[in-house]
């Protein structure tokens, strides 16, 4: 995404923890498009470092190999910027009901390590990636951002205790902080292997090699699926904003629409047999339904809308039309 348009200044030094993810990668070439100074920290538990090679080839990009769990990492990756966009995480809800304490580990020791380093780097502004898993068992559609459930999973409750601690750091120390609950996030560099691998990416290769997705229940569970695009936008926006109500609180990231897994695939094996004509045929295989997983998920987008300019480009069919032809290029 070109950000120019956006007016974001390109003097702005920017940290990106989580930088060799899906999410952090992008933003950074994006960031680095613009002429910013981009810092990436990330000790690539997840993390690909191939999702950064045209980075490192810029000479406003460093890269510091270390974990958020190590506070001396965090306070070396924010000393001398301006701007900490905070995308280091260890995702995914299976992953921890598998394992919690690592979960935890990251995602809430790791979270304060960086706060407390962004608050001694005296940094301006600390923008973090927050979670629609948040919203837990939660039955109000559109989800709104002050209305929330109990959490379904470990990995909720991290990114929960985030919004907490945030919210903490800024009345007690003042910085600056702003949360972003993603929804379902999906485009380039989205990882399609391994156990955790999110739906889209993961459909996208089976279907590429001829073999069927399984869908976890009848297909009748639903996402606002958000194209990266959107998310660099937002978390352009919240280091952009001179509006003191934007600050120190949280938004939600998506479309504000809601699309089934069978309408999901159903896309998936449109747009990738414009590639191959065979894809139109592969059976889809319906599977158990998967724990802590929540049956629908929809977001109110208008606080955004209202407070940052929010204006998302890419609804689901423009975002996966971009996201397929551009996994078929690097991924056949």
């Amino acid at each position: 995404m070109d950000i120019k348009n956006l007016n974001f200044s390109p003097n702005a030094h920017i940290l990106v923890t989580g930088g060799g993810g899906f999410i952090g990668s992008n933003l950074s070439e994006a960031l680095l498009k613009n002429g910013n100074k981009v810092r990436c920290l990330d000790n690539f538990a997840t993390g690909r470092r191939e999702n950064i090679e045209a980075c490192l080839k810029n000479e406003n990009y460093t890269l510091i190999e270390g974990d958020i769990r190590n506070l001396e990492d965090c306070k070396k990756a924010c000393e001398g910027v301006d701007y900490v966009l905070h995308q280091a995480a260890l995702g995914s809800v299976p992953r921890s009901i598998n394992d919690p304490i690592t979960s935890n580990a990251v995602n809430v020791s790791g979270f304060l390590n960086m706060l407390v380093a962004a608050r001694d780097a005296k940094v301006k502004r600390f923008v973090y990636a927050a979670s629609s898993s948040t919203y837990g068992d939660s039955k109000s559609m559109p989800k709104v951002e002050d209305i929330i459930g109990k959490p379904l999973s470990p990995y909720a409750i991290t990114k929960y205790v985030n919004e907490l601690y945030a919210d903490v750091f800024s009345k007690t120390y003042g910085l600056e902080t702003i949360g972003l609950r993603y929804f379902n996030v999906f485009g380039r560099k989205q990882d399609p292997n391994g156990a955790y691998a999110a739906v889209i990416p993961k459909f996208v290769m089976q279907l590429m090699q001829h073999e069927s997705p399984v869908i976890n229940g009848d297909g009748s569970y639903s996402r606002d699926f958000t194209y990266i695009d959107n998310v660099i936008e937002m978390n352009v926006r919240a280091l952009l904003t001179q509006n003191k109500e934007a600050l120190n609180t949280v938004y939600n990231v998506a479309y504000g629409e809601r699309t089934d897994l069978n309408e999901l695939t159903a896309l998936l094996k449109e747009y990738l047999s414009a590639y191959d004509a065979a894809i139109a045929n592969i059976a889809i295989v319906n599977g158990p339904e998967r724990q802590g997983d929540v049956p629908h998920s929809l977001a109110s987008i208008e606080k955004a809308k209202n407070l940052l300019g929010y204006n998302p480009s890419y609804d689901i069919k423009k975002g996966l039309k971009e996201a397929v032809d551009w996994y078929w290029e690097h991924l056949k």
